[in-house]
């Protein structure tokens, strides 16, 4: 089976990242795509993300109606901080009849150079690549690289540091959230 793996941090998930899913998975060679609930991610600061749980709750309230695509919290037990080569190497091994590629937002690319044996992951798996900023193209050092592959998916400008600082802000966000998180995050009075 072909995996993409969507990671993040899902500090909350969102219907932008739900619909980015969604388009990648009908729109690629994937079977299905796990989000991978991110415990600490190197380059964000921690005192920003809900429990682990709770963000990892979210997602499974969010894809539950989704049949190709799935929570994982596979990051929770390995090693902190988390480092994607780390965990796709762990993923292979776990999990050897599954062949597994990274899906990024286009802004990530930029910084890609930087991540921990980049080389590695481009050596050993795709790369899907969604644009994330405006309508032009980011030109990065991986342009034309043979296992990185633009996806033609729509350009979401929502994000969950929005959802946040909207709901402190006692603002309606209601229809930027599946239901079922909506619901979740308000009985649990998150964000406010």
């Amino acid at each position: 089976m072909k995996i993409g793996l969507y990671f993040g941090s899902f500090n909350p998930i969102h219907v932008g990242h739900l619909i980015i899913a969604n388009h990648i998975v009908e729109y690629s060679n994937l079977d299905k795509i796990w989000f991978v609930v991110t415990p600490h991610n190197p380059f964000k600061e921690k005192k920003t993300l809900l429990n682990n749980y709770d963000r990892l709750e979210m997602v499974h309230l969010a894809t539950h109606d989704y049949e190709k695509l799935e929570p994982c919290d596979i990051e929770f037990n390995l090693p902190q901080p988390n480092y994607t080569v780390d965990t796709l190497i762990y993923l292979q091994e776990k999990y050897p009849a599954n062949t597994f590629s990274l899906i990024m937002g286009e802004d990530n690319l930029k910084s890609f150079h930087k991540w921990k044996n980049h080389e590695v992951i481009l050596e050993n798996y795709f790369v899907y690549v969604y644009p994330r900023i405006s309508e032009n193209k980011i030109e990065t050092r991986f342009d034309g690289h043979k296992k990185i592959i633009h996806i033609d998916a729509p350009i979401m400008q929502l994000s969950s540091s929005f959802i946040r600082k909207s709901i402190a802000a006692g603002k309606n966000i209601e229809p930027m959230l599946p239901a079922h998180v909506w619901k979740y995050m308000d009985e649990m009075n998150f964000y406010r």
